[in-house]
């Protein structure tokens, strides 16, 4: 996918503006989460993603998608990654006055 393509698509589904991420060569990200659903495009290098088992590598001009909490691991290629990502949160009205369970 060309950067133009994805900024349009990102524009169409009310994202924000996407931020410039690069990580380091060979690095690595343990299980994890995010608060908020991010759509990404990689500009260099390589990212693997593997979420319930299942390994997905994502190379220049491929874009990815991560649900807001969804588990996963990430790797980064022998020469890093740089990658655009716009993140939104899912955050609603309703689950800021939701009643705490803990209350």
């Amino acid at each position: 996918m060309k950067p133009e393509a994805f900024l349009e698509k990102l524009a169409k589904e009310d994202f924000p503006a996407p931020v410039l991420v690069e990580r380091e060569v060979g690095g690595f990200l343990d299980l994890h989460s995010h608060p908020y659903e991010v759509h990404a495009l990689v500009i260099e290098g390589q990212i693997d993603i593997t979420i319930n088992g299942i390994k997905t590598a994502y190379l220049a001009g491929d874009a990815f998608h991560l649900l807001p909490n969804q588990i996963h691991t990430e790797n980064y290629g022998a020469k890093g990654v740089k990658y655009l990502a716009s993140r939104k949160s899912t955050t609603t009205q309703e689950q800021l006055s939701a009643p705490s369970l803990d209350a």
